[in-house]
């Protein structure tokens, strides 16, 4: 069954359509997306590599999941949903706090990535031995140090995805949380 998302206009309403993930992504068309950071008591976070085999970003650190909001679904149902198919985690709306939403655009090739965006929180100890990776999506998972990703950041997000919003959104969570 092909994916299915709700369509938004550009002030994140709904317009009461929906497009495949194809259709959104070809026709720049506004749609759903949460990710989340898992940061532990030591302060280091958990990063996903994504696949050799992703048409964006192949090969570069993300966030610790992350995805799209299916039609009908809540952006809290799917962070849950993500975080099962792609890290094997069992979570619950108890391990997740809420903390942003915003906009983003990314444009490579002929992808046109329109997305309104919802940040969460993953407060849960994870053990990495306990996580099992959906390996068309991920290639390894890895804890960085506050220190590292900060510097990562910094140097023109070496290594990482180029999400700049997101990576900004963790500076601010690792100076305000951590």
């Amino acid at each position: 069954m092909e994916e299915r998302f709700d369509v938004l206009n550009e002030l994140g309403e709904f317009t009461g359509k929906t497009a495949t993930r194809e259709e959104c992504h070809k026709q720049g068309l506004w749609h759903r997306a949460v990710y989340a950071f898992i940061i532990d008591e030591n302060q280091n976070v958990l990063l996903q590599k994504r696949s050799a085999n992703k048409k964006l970003w192949p090969n570069k650190w993300d966030v610790t999941v992350g995805g799209h909001v299916d039609s009908g679904e809540f952006g809290r149902q799917a962070l849950i949903r993500e975080t099962k198919e792609e890290l094997g985690l069992d979570i619950n709306d108890d391990d997740i706090k809420y903390l942003v939403g915003s906009t983003s655009i990314n444009e490579q090739g002929d992808i046109i990535n329109k997305h309104y965006n919802e940040c969460y929180l993953i407060t849960k100890n994870i053990d990495i031995e306990d996580i099992t990776i959906q390996e068309n999506e991920v290639s390894e998972v890895k804890f960085f140090s506050k220190e590292e990703l900060l510097r990562r950041i910094d140097n023109n997000y070496d290594g990482l995805t180029v999400k700049t919003g997101v990576w900004n959104f963790l500076k601010k969570i690792l100076e305000i949380y951590i």
